[in-house]
């Protein structure tokens, strides 16, 4: 894939590291790391497929690019637009019938992160544990700092074990299918699992094992560019699974941006030298998964209140 040239403002920036499966989105994703000009604000005026401006979800395989191709790009960082248009302080009040406030897009609803994950569900490969149980909800569940603390020093794995793992998985497996999904490699994922004695359990069984190359990245006002964990890989990979019937636990917010009503927040376990003895987190989140598992639907949960439910 040849690098290219993104002109802007008088200046050049090199954009390199893009593969032929990469789509517009992920190169103007990368024009906004070196200029600050985020995506949506970006108009890339010589970037053609079949003679038309190429819509965010074409892969840039597509668009048969020479070496050396230049990319001219319109665009505004958002200070500018925001010095440009505050209003000055002395302008005397006026009243307008006809004032349009733009109409901000949640990013769980934007085109281009969608494409995202229908992308995810094409190309990811799920290596399947066991198969799926009919009729049961989907837990799914983050590793480090929910399950495991990865940063503290310990003789053996056991020591660094969320208290009450164990326990907490049999009496979900009860209830749930079981996800666990990790930012990190796979062959990190298979290990840890491996050394806490999940793999091989037998009071439950999981699902599958799902990694970071499962993950999307994307821009939110709060967060800037982040990678999170879009639920709709899972549910287009498994009809059964739904908004609905789903909950995902997690000690990092931004993850369940594209998923925000699913997500539950857990309280992250860290220092387990001091914190071992005295966690029950993983006793208390047994008793919520317990206790909402015959709802029919999850969807008019707000689980960030989950202590005042139980």
């Amino acid at each position: 894939m040849p690098q290219f040239c993104v002109k802007w403002a008088g200046n050049e920036y090199e954009i390199d590291g893009l593969q032929e499966s990469h789509t517009v989105f992920d190169l103007k994703e990368a024009i906004a790391k070196e200029t600050q000009v985020l995506p949506h604000r970006q108009k890339l005026l010589n970037l053609k497929c079949k003679g038309r401006p190429a819509p965010d979800a074409t892969q840039l395989g597509q668009l048969d690019l020479k070496a050396g191709f230049k990319v001219m790009m319109v665009g505004s960082r958002e200070e500018t637009i925001s010095s440009a248009i505050e209003k000055p302080s002395d302008l005397p009040v006026v009243e307008d019938d006809f004032d349009i406030k733009e109409e901000k897009i949640d990013v769980k609803d934007r085109q281009e992160f969608l494409c995202k994950v229908e992308r995810r569900i094409r190309e990811y490969k799920i290596n399947q544990l066991n198969e799926p149980r009919k009729g049961k909800k989907l837990l799914v569940l983050d590793i480090d700092y929910t399950l495991f603390d990865h940063r503290s020093s310990a003789e053996s794995g056991a020591e660094l074990m969320r208290p009450y793992l164990h326990e907490f998985l049999t009496s979900a497996y009860e209830d749930y299918d079981i996800v666990i999904w990790s930012a990190t490699s796979m062959k990190w994922v298979e290990e840890k699992m491996k050394l806490l004695k999940v793999s091989s359990n037998s009071s439950y069984k999981i699902v599958c094992f799902m990694d970071d190359l499962a993950m999307i990245s994307v821009m939110s006002e709060k967060h800037g560019f982040v990678n999170v964990k879009p639920l709709g890989v899972i549910w287009g990979k498994y009809p059964q699974y739904k908004p609905s019937n789903t909950i995902i636990l997690d000690d990092c917010s931004r993850n369940f941006l594209m998923n925000p009503q699913n997500g539950l927040k857990i309280p992250p376990f860290r220092e387990a030298h001091l914190n071992r003895h005295k966690d029950r987190v993983l006793l208390h989140m047994s008793q919520y998964l317990k206790s909402i598992a015959k709802m029919d639907d999850f969807s008019s949960l707000d689980h960030s209140k989950w202590r005042k439910y139980l």
